[in-house]
């Protein structure tokens, strides 16, 4: 199967698949049936009447993948970390380790850094650890950045390269980056708010696994990257259930365990840690790049986002539109749901079960509006799978 049509039968976070884990590879053997969970699941009260919020995020996806270098750039030593698609929260500290040795090659202890979203955050928190002052200036900071509309679980490999460029030596920077994120959300399990949990989930499908879903014409998105067979031991393998081991109205599923990220408590976590430490955020919004050589630091780390494209002309940026709207929180509810062919998904976060519909036209979209429209026919499909 292709990857488009892959992408297309499976819906991911944000686009991607690598949040299935053993799911993503629907030629693997059948996996052996399971038990009917300890106590019944509890029904998610699917209404369009209980939608709390609408939020849309551009994600910058590069067909080369994300954009890690240095360059010398009006007078000042820029190291750009942008461009990481839909696995800006899952690969953000890997990718940010792998980002400071250009930054501490310049020598310099007191550093900016441009942009408060998911990279911009988290590359402030390695430079603090690695002894450096850091300074963050930013237009927007938490919950106005576009990081914060995103799914927020597990996904490193959701859309970031294309798989033309997806070279041994770039699949094991993925790998290296991978599993040191990993390694860092670990520690973050258990802490007061649960900036990090991890749920079961089920996918739902009306037709066998196995089986690819109809192919529905052809559209622009190119061939994903094939990436996560290399890390299938972090995460538990999927099983398929008997239909009486489950409450949905659906002849196939799977359940599957998934990482993810409450992004509300986590963003609040790393922004306290940061001016605890001493890191210092400027409000300042960049017209054009010409304007960090007014800055006070002599090293400046990029972390715009999608933002570059505009700020450092980087032409190769392609936006990817996601909309995500959230119900009213239900404790009692905390597994996800990813229904098969439809694109509808949801997950269980603390501030609401996150619910999204991926269209055949977000792909190269920057429209930044809210469709209800979208989000409420979503939920109307998730009500729908509920005897």
């Amino acid at each position: 199967m292709q990857r488009r049509q892959l992408l297309q039968s499976i819906p991911g976070a944000l686009g991607g698949l690598s949040v299935f884990g053993a799911l993503a590879d629907e030629t693997a053997a059948p996996a052996k049936p399971a038990f009917r969970p300890a106590s019944p699941l509890a029904p998610v009260r699917a209404q369009p009447d209980r939608l709390i919020d609408f939020a849309v995020c551009t994600r910058p996806f590069r067909p080369q993948g994300p954009r890690i270098e240095a360059q010398r750039l009006h007078g000042k030593n820029v190291v750009h970390h942008y461009g990481h698609g839909g696995s800006g929260w899952s690969l953000s500290w890997g990718s940010a380790l792998r980002a400071l040795p250009l930054v501490l090659a310049t020598r310099e202890r007191h550093i900016a850094i441009i942009g408060c979203g998911a990279i911009g955050l988290t590359t402030a928190r390695v430079a603090q650890r690695a002894g450096l002052r850091v300074r963050i200036y930013c237009k927007e900071r938490p919950p106005e950045v576009r990081s914060s509309a995103a799914t927020g679980v597990w996904s490193p490999d959701s859309r970031l390269y294309a798989a033309e460029h997806a070279t041994p030596v770039v699949a094991a920077q993925w790998e290296a980056m991978a599993r040191a994120s990993f390694k860092t959300w670990q520690t973050l399990l258990g802490l007061p708010g649960e900036p990090v949990a991890w749920h079961d989930g089920y996918v739902l499908s009306d037709i066998p696994f196995g089986e690819p879903l109809p192919d529905t014409g052809p559209n622009d998105e190119p061939d994903y990257a094939e990436l996560d067979a290399s890390i299938q031991d972090l995460r538990p393998r999927a099983v398929t259930l008997r239909p009486e081991h489950h409450p949905f109205k659906a002849p196939h599923v799977r359940r599957f365990t998934q990482m993810v990220f409450n992004l509300a408590s986590y963003q609040r976590l790393l922004m306290d840690d940061f001016l605890r430490e001493g890191g210092e955020i400027e409000q300042r919004d960049f017209a054009h790049a010409r304007q960090i050589a007014g800055l006070r630091e002599r090293t400046i780390v990029n972390c715009t986002g999608y933002g570059a494209k505009a700020l450092f002309g980087d032409t190769t940026i392609v936006p990817i539109r996601g909309q995500t709207a959230r119900l009213v929180p239900q404790p009692e509810v905390d597994y996800a749901l990813y229904l098969r062919g439809v694109h509808v998904s949801m997950v269980p976060r603390r501030d609401g079960l996150l619910v999204q519909a991926q269209g055949p036209r977000d792909f190269n979209n920057e429209d930044a509006r809210v469709d209800r429209a979208e989000s409420e026919e979503a939920v109307r499909r998730l009500a729908a799978v509920f005897a």
